[in-house]
C-alpha cells in the first residue's frame, strides 16, 4: 500500500473537510487507513444511498447526539447533495467534524447547494506522486500512469479501458450532465489530442460535430468532475506579445495514453517527449496543492512561438526536455524569457543524467528534479 503525502490530519482538528478527488485515486482507502474510528457513510452503497436520499434529516437524527471529538466520514456526497444541510446543522450546533468525499463538486457549485458557508476546507488527492512509490519507475509511470490500480498493473490499459467506461455511464450519464454520450466520447479523444496544448474550442467543435458553446461546456464538465485542468498562460510581458489562452491537461498520463490509443510510449519518440512534459506538469501540480503554495502554475508562449513549459509564480522557469544529452539549442527559449524577466530562476528538466549548471540554467535530471521538488528545495 502507497503512503500517500496529503496530510488531512492538519486540517480536522480545527474544520471539516471537503476531499475531493477524480475516481479511483484512493480517497476512500485513504480515509479508512488514516480515520480506522470515525463513523463512515458510503453513499455508494444502495442501502444506505435509498435510506439517506428518503430522508436526508435521518443523518442529524442518528448523530445530533455525538460531539466534537467525534468524525464523520461521508463519501461520494455529491450523491445526496441535500444532506449538507443536516451536515450543516451538526457542525453549528455540536461541532461535529465532517470529511465529505467525492469524485464531482459540479452539483454542488452549479446547483446552488449548501456548501457549508467557510465551515469545511477543501482538500484535493491527486494520482499517485512519484515521492509515494517506492523505488520508482518513470518509464512505467509514463505508460501506465500514476492511478493507484494501474501504475503497477500488468495490463494498465486495460484497466484504463474500464475506468472511461465507468466514467461515462457513472458520472456523465448518471448525473445526466450531458445528452449526448457518443459526441462526448468524440470530444474525449479530441481532449486527449489537445492534451498539453492551448485550447482552440472552434478547432474542436469542428472534429466533434458540435458548437463551440459545447466545447467549452465539455471542458468545464471534465474540470468540474476532476477529469482535467487548465494551466493559464504567464501573462506579465515587456516587449514580446504572448498568448494569453490556458493549456488543458487530463488528470493522469496514463488517461492520455489510452484515449490515443497509446499501449507503452518508448523512449525517443515525441510520443515520450509529450508524457514526460504530461508527467512533470502533474506532479508540479499535486505538489503545489498539497503544500498550499502561493505560487501559481503558469505556462508562456510568445505570438511568434517562444514556449517554455512550466513558470512557477514569480521565481522558476522550467523547460521539460526527454533528450539524454542537453545541448545548448534545448535552452534557447529559457534564454529569450531571461531576456523578459531577468530575475527568474531557469531550469531544465531531462534525462541526461548529468545534472549540472549550463550558465545561467541549471539542468537537472528528472530523478533528481523528483527528489529535489518533494524535498521543498526548488520553491
Amino acid at each position: 500500500m502507497y503512503q500517500r503525502i496529503v496530510n488531512l490530519e492538519q486540517y480536522i482538528d480545527d474544520i471539516s473537510i471537503f476531499l475531493f478527488g477524480a475516481r479511483q485515486t484512493g480517497k476512500s482507502t485513504l480515509l479508512k487507513k488514516r480515520f480506522p474510528t470515525a463513523i463512515y457513510i458510503d453513499l455508494l452503497n444502495t442501502e444506505t444511498f435509498a435510506k439517506f436520499s428518503r430522508r436526508p434529516s435521518l443523518l442529524y437524527d442518528l448523530y445530533h447526539g455525538k460531539g466534537a471529538e467525534d468524525v464523520i466520514i461521508i463519501d461520494e456526497i455529491q450523491q445526496i447533495p441535500l444532506i449538507l444541510n443536516e451536515v450543516h446543522r451538526l457542525i453549528s450546533e455540536r461541532n461535529i467534524r465532517f470529511i465529505l468525499c467525492g469524485s464531482s463538486a459540479r452539483k454542488l457549485r452549479r446547483q446552488g447547494y449548501n456548501t457549508l458557508g467557510g465551515r469545511a476546507f477543501p482538500c484535493y488527492l491527486f494520482p499517485l506522486a512519484s515521492a509515494e512509490i517506492p523505488d520508482f519507475d518513470l518509464d512505467r509511470a509514463l505508460s501506465h500512469g500514476m492511478l493507484p490500480h494501474c501504475y503497477d498493473a500488468k495490463n494498465a490499459y486495460l484497466l484504463l479501458s474500464a475506468y472511461v467506461d465507468v466514467y461515462l455511464k457513472e458520472e456523465i450519464k448518471a448525473e445526466a450532465l450531458v445528452r449526448n454520450l457518443d459526441n462526448f466520447q468524440r470530444f474525449l479523444d479530441a481532449a486527449a489530442l489537445t492534451d498539453g496544448e492551448i485550447v482552440n474550442y472552434n478547432n474542436i467543435a469542428t472534429d466533434c460535430w458540435v458548437s463551440a458553446h459545447t466545447v467549452k461546456e465539455y471542458f468545464s464538465i471534465l474540470e468540474d468532475t476532476l477529469i482535467g485542468y487548465t494551466i493559464p498562460a504567464y501573462t506579465k510581458t515587456i516587449k514580446r506579445r504572448v498568448v494569453q489562452s490556458p493549456k488543458f491537461y487530463l488528470f493522469d498520463v496514463g488517461l492520455t495514453n489510452y484515449l490515443l490509443h497509446r499501449k507503452e510510449v518508448v523512449k525517443g519518440t515525441p510520443e515520450y517527449g509529450h508524457a514526460l512534459e504530461h508527467f512533470v506538469m502533474q506532479e508540479l501540480t499535486a505538489y503545489i496543492r498539497y503544500n498550499r503554495k502561493e505560487e501559481k502554475l503558469c505556462y508562456w508562449r510568445t505570438s511568434t512561438g517562444l514556449e517554455v513549459d512550466a513558470v512557477i509564480g514569480d521565481k522558476l522557469a522550467i523547460e521539460i526536455k526527454s533528450t539524454e544529452d542537453v545541448q545548448p539549442k534545448h535552452i534557447k527559449n529559457l534564454k529569450a524569457f531571461k531576456e523578459e524577466h531577468p530575475d527568474f530562476k531557469l531550469m531544465v528538466v531531462s534525462l541526461d543524467k548529468i545534472s549540472r549548471n549550463l550558465g545561467d540554467v541549471e539542468q537537472l535530471y528528472i530523478l533528481d528534479f523528483l527528489r529535489m521538488l518533494w524535498a521543498g528545495e526548488l520553491f
